[in-house]
Order: C-alpha cells, then sequence, then structure tokens
C-alpha cells in the first residue's frame, strides 16, 4: 500500500504513532496475563516497525 502525506501530516501521525506507543508501553508494564501481555507486545512490535517506515527515506523506483 502507499500512502502520499504532507511532512505536516506525516509528523502529526508520527506523532500520535508514538503517543501510542507509550501508552503500549505503560499497558505492557502493568498487564498481569500473560496472553494479554504477549497480545500487547505484538501490536508495539508492530507499531515500532510502522513508525521506522515513516521514519526511513523514500526511495524513488525510478
Amino acid at each position: 500500500m502507499e500512502l502520499r502525506l504532507t511532512d505536516k501530516e506525516e509528523e502529526l501521525l508520527l506523532e500520535f504513532l508514538q503517543e501510542q506507543h507509550k501508552h503500549l508501553l505503560h499497558e505492557i508494564a502493568k498487564a498481569d496475563h500473560h496472553e494479554f501481555r504477549t497480545a500487547l507486545r505484538h501490536r508495539c512490535t508492530v507499531l515500532e516497525g510502522i513508525m521506522e517506515n515513516l521514519k526511513a527515506p523514500v526511495h524513488s523506483a525510478a
């Protein structure tokens, strides 16, 4: 999937994702059930991958 964003949109999206990442880390720290904690860790890993993709320089396929 390709998503085109302006610089401002990209900045806002990254900021939102970073806030959610912090929230997930907090939820993981206080989770009591192993299955729930595992699911949260998986979501956190996926979110980290998305953030890395947003931070990566764009390569044109020319």
